[in-house]
This record gives structure tokens, C-alpha cells and sequence, in this order.
């Protein structure tokens, strides 16, 4: 999907065509700490309400907080609690009212400093307030670096399932330091990777050959992370570009995240026992097997992919997760509420080898059910 863009010392920058609302992805180490200078460039006299979890606060806002003074910036800080069950009504009504307890006009920005979490949760306050302030995205985890931070999708989580309330927001700039990611936890960077390596499994043969043959040098800081973050970013653009508001092809992107997100929803999004990147892992894993099921794929595809989720340190069966899972009619009714869900019809991410992900529509769900019963049996 994405020509091999070369990386160096200096940033790379990856744009977002998407007309008048195009933006950049600027990837690079230290990125942090020009990043006052290019918010004051791109909205000068702006103020700002910075949104960030209780974590990311304590070991990286204070290089912020000095990058927007140094640039003239004024703003407001706003901590959440980290983990997914922040993405909820009561956290969202609370941060729309202070943005406004703050005095923050239409015209200035609403800034999101954190992981996945914090940028649906900051961008949906983003899209609400004033009806739509200006949004800057700044992801300090691989999976929002690569994923959640680029294509304007917000939103929170409802009981009937994950990221159900929400809208499409695009940023107006896109800031990944990926010197932050050196103070990820192991397990938070291989979940990360979950969504870096699903670009290669959806549509880039190649880039999953790259990522098989490179991706210890992306564990390890190495030049090949910020190769690795860029091609994903460049890839998630294009399809993007192509289709901004998921009508169509952009549904690819969810390759393995219609299981993931129902494993999600069973384990009552406890990140003890299951985070996203995780549940992406565990959720490819079965839209492979399932597509080799229908008589799709070959079984060595299958035993390719599941070889390098476990190279990396993935989970790759439901059984890897702590705790007891729900019946499979459980699972399959956390599915039938997935968002790709049209007329009642289930729609699924399947794919006829590695980088040939297609959208079905029309799933017959007694051959879903069927297959979860097996899989939670194993």
C-alpha cells in the first residue's frame, strides 16, 4: 500500500491529502521538543487545552508545558485516569465542561497528549465544543502513533460496545515523537505493533517481509522504527485520502479489530487482561483462520502470520487471555453491534493471502458462531 519512505536525523513528514482539511504527520525523535514552535506557526495566538492521562502527565508534560511557553503558547491542563474505561459518558461530559470553564474559543485547539484513549476521547470533546474547535493530535504510544492518531475518527465507548458514540474529526497536525516511545512498557509497544504489522497483513506483502525481517530494530530504537511508524502512517493516508468517513475501503483498516473489539467488550475493557493491540492480535489471528475456513487463504498464510505474532510476543488465541471468557453467542452479539454493520447484515475484514484483505459483506453468522464455539473450545 505505501512506497518504502526513507528515514534520517530530521523528521519525516507524512501528509494527509484530504483538501481543505489536509494535515501533516510530522515522525521523528524529539519531535517534543519543537513542538510549541509548530502549533505557533500553524495557529499563531492560539490557546490551548491540553488533555492528557495521569501517566503521560507525570513523565513527559513538564518538556511540553516548556516547548508552548517558549513558543507563547498559553494553556490549560486536563488529566484523565489512564485505561480504556476512561472513553466513557461521565469523562467526556466532564472535559467539554472544562474546556469551557477555561474560556477556550472556537479558534483555539483542543490538544490531545497521550495514547489511543486520550485522542478519541480529546478529539470527540474537540468535534463537540463550540461545534467543532481545532484539534492537534500529539500520540505518545506505537499504536496511536501509527493508528488512532490519523484519519479523524473520535469518540467514547458504550455499554453496547466499543467506540459506538463518536464522530469524524481530522486533526490539523499530527506531532509523533517517537523518542516517548523509549518509556513504553513491553507490553504496551508489542501491543502497538499489533496495528503496525496489520498494515503489511491488509495490503503491503512486502512491508509484512520487511517487519518479519526488522522488527527487533523497531523494538529497539533503531532507525527502522521510525521507517516502520512512517510507512504505516503513509499507508493508513492513502486509504484515508481515498475514503475519509469508512464508506467503502477504509473498512480494511479494521482487518482483525471485529473480533478484537467483541474480546474487548467480554472482558469489560479491563486492560489487566486485555488491551487494545492485543485484542487486534488475537483478533487477525481469527480472520485468518476464519478466512482459511471459508476456503480463502492456504493454511501456510495462517501459519506465517501466527509464526511472527508469536516471534514478537502477541497473543494469538483467546485462550492467552486471563480470566473466563463469555459464550460464543456473547461474543457474537458484541459483534452483530460493530460499526461495519449494515441492515442487520455482518460484515468481516477476511483476506485471500498476506497483504490481500478484502471487505465481505453478508456473513452468514451461524458460520461465525460455529467458528467462535470451536476457537473458545481450543
Amino acid at each position: 500500500m505505501a512506497d518504502r519512505l526513507e528515514t534520517t536525523a530530521e523528521p519525516v513528514t507524512v501528509p494527509v491529502n484530504l483538501g481543505e482539511r489536509s494535515y501533516d504527520i510530522v515522525i521523528g525523535r524529539d519531535v517534543l521538543t519543537g513542538a510549541g514552535a509548530r502549533i505557533a506557526t500553524l495557529m499563531p495566538g492560539a490557546r490551548l487545552a491540553v488533555i492528557t492521562d495521569e501517566t503521560v502527565a507525570r513523565t513527559h508534560l513538564p518538556a511540553l508545558s516548556a516547548s508552548l511557553k517558549a513558543a507563547g503558547l498559553e494553556h490549560t491542563v486536563i488529566t484523565v485516569p489512564p485505561g480504556e474505561q476512561t472513553k466513557c459518558y461521565a469523562q467526556f461530559e466532564r472535559l467539554c465542561d472544562e474546556v469551557l470553564a477555561a474560556r477556550l474559543e472556537r479558534g483555539d485547539a483542543v490538544l490531545a497528549f497521550g495514547g489511543g484513549v486520550v485522542g478519541d476521547l480529546a478529539g470527540f470533546v474537540s468535534a463537540s465544543v463550540r461545534r467543532g474547535m481545532t484539534f492537534i493530535q500529539m500520540p505518545t504510544t506505537l499504536l496511536s502513533q501509527v493508528d488512532s492518531s490519523v484519519g479523524g475518527k473520535t469518540g467514547i465507548n458504550s455499554r453496547h460496545g466499543k467506540n459506538l458514540i463518536g464522530a469524524f474529526h481530522q486533526p490539523a497536525l499530527v506531532l509523533a515523537d517517537t523518542a516517548i516511545l523509549d518509556t513504553l512498557s513491553d507490553r504496551e509497544f508489542r501491543a502497538g505493533y499489533a496495528e503496525v504489522v496489520k498494515y503489511g497483513l491488509l495490503g503491503d506483502a512486502d512491508f509484512f517481509e520487511w517487519l518479519d525481517l526488522n522488527w527487533k530494530g523497531l523494538f529497539d530504537g533503531t532507525s527502522a522504527r521510525e521507517e516502520a511508524v512512517a510507512r504505516s502512517c503513509a499507508a493508513k493516508a492513502a486509504v484515508v485520502g481515498a475514503d475519509e468517513r469508512e464508506s467503502g475501503q477504509r473498512a480494511l483498516l479494521n482487518l482483525g479489530h471485529t473480533f478484537g473489539h467483541a474480546l474487548e467488550s467480554a472482558v469489560e475493557y479491563d486492560g489487566t487482561r486485555l488491551v487494545h493491540g492485543e485484542g487486534v492480535s488475537i483478533g487477525m489471528m481469527l480472520a485468518h483462520e476464519f478466512s482459511a475456513r471459508l476456503g480463502l487463504l492456504p493454511q501456510a498464510d495462517v501459519e506465517r502470520v501466527e509464526a511472527h505474532l508469536i516471534k514478537v510476543g502477541l497473543p494469538v488465541r483467546m485462550q492467552q487471555i486471563p480470566g473466563q471468557l463469555p459464550p460464543a453467542e456473547t461474543l457474537l452479539d458484541s459483534i452483530a453491534q460493530d460499526k461495519k454493520v449494515s441492515r442487520g447484515a455482518l460484515t468481516f475484514i477476511l483476506t485471500r493471502g498476506i497483504g490481500q484483505a478484502f471487505v465481505e459483506k453478508g456473513v452468514d453468522p451461524a458460520t461465525v458462531l460455529e467458528f467462535l464455539k470451536e476457537k473458545l473450545q481450543r
